[in-house]
């Protein structure tokens, strides 16, 4: 038995109508050895479209002396005899080649077919990214010609010996879960294939893992985790001084690297971070990019903290930083500091798998799960033996994974505690044992407010706080302070409990009682027979009061427009539509009757919970009782949000209208959190230093702290630092501003300025060979820019990438742009910060317009009337602050090592033309800046980037 291995390039993606242009195969023996491979052009019947040529490098001369598909099939047809096919999205290459076969009177190919995508998601769950190019990078494999057939086969076909290595290597125990999950196809044929060789030659490998309940693992007990220093151990900074402490580190950074250097910016956040620990005061300290801001505050957390014996907490907004200081800073410290420390990462509870709910789908997937619930609880065994954490993170989820994992996910309403046989092993458990152990706890701004709401039992007891990301605090602080409900809010929910009569918690629950002996059974059993119906029932009244939330937030019932054919409403108190009536009825419905539900659930659980013995039901009745909590949780909020009576609230509704009910999600949120985040914080913590790279305005920390409820008056208990960068911005960076371009006003551009635009920008992404990014503020306006501009591209072979039109995924297409140098990458709002491209992949970054918040939002409309009625100017003290805040995140974009040098071109005028425009120039870290006609632009940029110095006019 051979393994061929088939990649094909065709001139589109239906293969009843395109054609094949080239194929490439690969042979492999059952030990993996190339035996022999197959690559041709071929002809095809008509043109190769220019998206594809972009895509492949292929032409129409390229193919024109080529064979035709039935010559090469002469060759193909006795390779694949005897032979599994094997491919990267399998179906793609096999349904083109059984096109071709069937054009010229062959049979179809019918044996056997396995699908790299599948064997790499299952095998290597963690891997960032399963598009071919991606992956190949992530093994070392040298994939030169992406989108060539010969170069994609003989990758695919290494990817395919790694993962049949890897398969080889899991232990017997998971290969034969793996085996009775996949049965009927043809991977299912692969891992019977793979688990009978296994048997024969291996035991279990009691140290490679640990076993327990069925499940190897590699974590062990978290009861068996230590604190970092010995408890007679003495204090290791007892006797150090903070200097004495800096110069150890700084020892200790030229050892490990000879050409160390000290950034000044940098060793004053060091002090600054210390000294306001030491002082018990409260600390707002922005630091641009090329600071070394994660070393600024973790370098002294660790230095305060052991010498005192305090727990220090850090808190990020964003995942991506949490991961960086993890697995980048933490570990460069454990190298460099001359003393042992414990830092722990701790998030919320549904980020870690709850192990006997994992146990518990485990047992039901024999009874009823469909192909995807059994390739995501592949996923999870493979990872259950690597992972430490049990963080959902590590995952890469397919399709449906994120469904299947809400139902294994921890929470505290089903949570066992030591009564549970999984106790010693829970992740969470172990990631809270960590998080009391740390020295340094590392969470994000979403717990820090959770923690709140939970009366500060989740994270351990802390004084000291440093908040990185902190421009993002306050609206982290509104969401957490206020509540989202959605449409599928409750439709998971009474899913999960009973989707009919046969599937869901409550059902299952009704069979397993059926051999209890208690006295109660009967009840039970009548109880659970008149409850699951009532499901039904509350899920045609809940849709029925979705549909009239979705016809009130409709453009023709007054509903403002927002992006991408979302509408918003505002509700406000005291002032309902007359609609409002019918949904406050169907609402009333809805309580009455899910009240009802609750009280029998909840009673049923608790009687059941002390009569019913048996592990496996205790589980199951945990779970309900969990189930019933989130019951009731979404019957009182959807009653919050329906009375809208509180004045200090915003309500709304945002729908989108293609998408029907299924997008409706009704908001509840604080105009005003200062007064609570000043509460929880500033008045209640010892020291909280807040940081970012954009935390001023005008040089001025002004509207961050009255934003946070932070006095700044008073040096004694807060203090401000803007750090200078260290970078040369002046010969780094420079800004150009068309002086003749036209205004816009409001969402829509007219086609005058659509057709300048387009044919600035096609100009300038030609002049640096693409490497081009450019931020939008609309995504309707980016749409409407990206065929135009993809076709002025396309002649000159620079690919152009769009947000929300190529893939909505933002780490995905970023990698797409650094794999293609020449290519234009058009974003809107997730790609105004937290982007990270250095050197040359990015040379240019046009703004497009300046980030204002739409003034009709409901949240930034509140906060304008609250600061009406105080006598203020809502533009200047509001809409300004804010877009110059996104708009210096915008900025940070281009420049992010010492050695980049880049052009960002700003195509709104009101920097020069209106008022508030300095504001924006202003608080920019000192680029060269200079106002021309719009086509100087090109020359202009020529000149910069071969170093030509010029004198040009400054706004």
């Amino acid at each position: 038995m051979n393994y061929a291995v088939l990649d094909v390039e065709t001139t589109g993606t239906n293969a009843s109508e395109d054609d094949l242009i080239q194929i490439g195969l690969v042979l492999m023996d059952e030990e993996f050895n190339v035996v022999q491979t197959l690559s041709s052009f071929v002809r095809p019947s008509r043109g190769i479209p220019a998206f594809i040529t972009q895509l492949t490098g292929i032409d129409d001369e390229m193919v024109r002396d080529a064979p035709e598909p039935d010559e090469l099939l002469l060759e193909l047809i006795p390779l694949l005899d005897d032979a599994v096919l094997v491919g990267h999205n399998v179906g793609f290459d096999a349904g083109f080649l059984n096109m071709a076969l069937d054009r010229a009177g062959y049979s179809p190919f019918a044996g056997r077919r396995l699908d790299t995508v599948e064997l790499l998601r299952m095998l290597f769950p963690s891997l960032p990214s399963y598009q071919l190019g991606a992956v190949s990078e992530q093994f070392g494999i040298r994939h030169d010609q992406h989108h060539r057939a010969d170069s994609d086969a003989m990758a695919t076909a290494i990817l395919f010996s790694e993962c049949l290595k890897k398969l080889r290597s899991l232990p017997l125990l998971t290969v034969e879960h793996l085996a009775s999950f996949i049965r009927d196809s043809d991977l299912g044929w692969l891992l019977a294939l793979e688990l009978e060789a296994k048997q024969l030659r291996s035991a279990l490998d009691t140290d490679s893992h640990k076993y327990y309940r069925g499940v190897a693992m590699s974590a062990g007990d978290w009861t068996e985790e230590e604190p970092a220093r010995e408890e007679e151990q003495a204090n290791p900074l007892a006797d150090a001084s903070f200097e004495d402490y800096l110069e150890m580190v700084k020892t200790g950074f030229e050892t490990l690297f000879p050409d160390y250097e000290e950034r000044e910016a940098q060793t004053t956040m060091f002090r600054e971070v210390n000294d306001a620990f030491e002082n018990s005061r409260h600390l707002l300290i922005e630091a641009g990019t090329g600071t070394g801001k994660s070393l600024g505050y973790l370098i002294p957390s660790l230095y305060f903290g052991i010498k005192n014996e305090r727990k220090i907490v850090i808190s990020t907004h964003t995942i991506n930083l949490q991961e960086q200081l993890r697995q980048r800073d933490l570990p460069l410290l454990r190298d460099v500091l001359p003393f042992k420390f414990r830092a722990s990462v701790f998030k919320g509870r549904g980020n870690y798998m709850c192990l006997r709910k994992f146990e518990t789908r485990l047992q039901t997937l024999e009874l009823a799960a469909g192909s995807e619930e059994r390739q995501t609880a592949s996923q999870m065994l493979v990872w259950l033996g690597e992972t430490e954490t049990g963080d959902q993170e590590e995952l890469n989820f397919g399709n449906r994974g994120a469904e299947f994992w809400n139902t294994v996910s921890s929470d505290a309403d089903s949570c066992l505690n030591r009564a549970c046989p999984w106790f010693k092993r829970c992740f969470y458990h172990r990631a809270k044992q960590e998080s009391n152990l740390a020295d340094i706890v590392i969470t994000n701004h979403s717990l820090l407010f959770t923690d709140i709401r939970a009366d500060h039992r989740l994270l351990p007891s802390y004084e000291y706080l440093v908040i990185d990301e902190g421009h993002q605090l306050e609206e982290v602080a509104g969401k957490h302070l206020g509540q989202q409900l959605g449409f599928y809010g409750f439709l998971n929910l009474a899913n999960r409990l009973a989707k009919d009569s046969r599937n869901g918690l409550l059902p299952q629950l009704r069979m397993q009682i059926q051999g209890e002996d208690a006295d109660e059974t009967a009840k039970w059993t009548e109880q659970l027979d008149e409850v699951i119906p009532r499901f039904g029932s509350l899920k045609d009244t809940w849709e029925k009061l979705f549909e009239l939330l979705q016809a009130l937030a409709s453009p023709s019932a007054g509903a403002g427009a927002a992006e991408a054919g979302q509408t918003i409403l505002r509700l406000k108190p005291g002032a309902l539509p007359k609609a409002w009536e019918a949904i406050e009825f169907e609402e009333s419905l809805f309580f009455k009757e899910m009240n009802q539900v609750v009280k029998v659930l909840d009673k049923m659980s608790s009687d059941m919970k002390d009569k019913l013995d048996d592990l496996s039901l205790q589980g199951m009745i945990t779970d309900l009782a969990g189930a019933v909590k989130d019951a009731g949780r979404i019957r009182d909020e959807l009653k919050v949000f329906v009375r809208a009576d509180k004045p200090e609230m915003v309500y709304w509704i945002e729908s989108y209208q293609s998408a029907r009910t299924k997008s409706v999600q009704l908001h509840t949120v604080p105009a005003d959190v200062s007064a609570q985040i000043k509460e929880h914080f500033f008045d209640s913590k010892k020291s909280v230093v807040i940081t970012s790279a954009t935390l001023t305005v005008g040089k001025t920390f002004q509207y961050a702290a009255e934003q946070l409820g932070l006095g700044i008056g008073d040096e004694r208990r807060a203090r401000t630092v803007q750090l200078p960068s260290p970078f040369q911005y002046r010969s780094q960076a420079l800004v150009m501003i068309p002086r003749d371009f036209p205004k816009v006003k409001g969402a829509a551009a007219d086609p005058a300025y659509m057709a300048k635009l387009v044919g600035s920008l096609s100009a300038s992404a030609i002049e640096t060979g693409g490497r081009m990014l450019v931020l939008f503020t609309s995504y309707r306006m980016l749409k409407e820019v990206y065929e135009p501009l993809k076709e002025a591209l396309a002649g000159a072979g620079i690919q152009v990438l769009g947000q929300g039109v190529d893939s909505s995924n933002r780490s995905k297409l970023t990698r797409l742009f650094r794999q293609q140098p020449a290519s234009v990458l058009l974003g809107t709002s997730s790609f105004w910060e937290g982007v990270d491209i250095p050197g040359d992949a990015l040379v240019c970054l046009a703004i497009v317009r300046l980030p204002f918040q739409p003034p009709n939002h409901p949240l930034q409309e509140a906060k304008a009337e609250l600061l009406q009625e105080a006598g203020q100017n809502p533009f200047m003290k509001l809409s300004v602050p804010q877009a110059v805040i996104r708009f210096k995140q915008g900025f940070g974009r281009l420049i992010r090592t010492s050695r980049d040098k880049g052009i960002v071109l700003l195509y709104d005028t009101r920097v020069i033309d209106t008022f508030y425009g300095k504001h924006f120039l202003y608080s920019l870290p000192g680029p060269k800046i200079e106002t021309m006609h719009a086509e100087q632009f090109t020359s202009r940029m020529r000149e910069w980037l071969q170093g030509e110095p010029k004198e040009a006019e400054q706004p």
